[in-house]
């Protein structure tokens, strides 16, 4: 497994408490398509290739599941 840089690690930690790119896009003031490249690049790294692959991998609990 290849190491995340800073940035992909922090994006990922956000995406696996349930964040969506935009939400994590406000909350870090960068574009949803510049977390969607992160991610694009993190995955492969951590040898998944879905969020809901995230949370188990980060030993956090899954993210509840939104309406709507």
């Amino acid at each position: 497994m290849k190491l995340l840089s800073r940035q992909e690690t922090l994006i990922t930690r956000l995406a696996a408490e349930g964040l969506s790119n935009r939400e994590i896009a406000e909350r870090l003031h960068l574009s949803h398509h510049t977390v969607a490249a992160h991610l694009y690049r993190a995955f492969p790294k951590l040898g998944i290739s879905s969020r809901s692959e995230l949370a188990p991998l980060l030993n956090l609990q899954a993210p509840a599941t939104r309406n709507g």
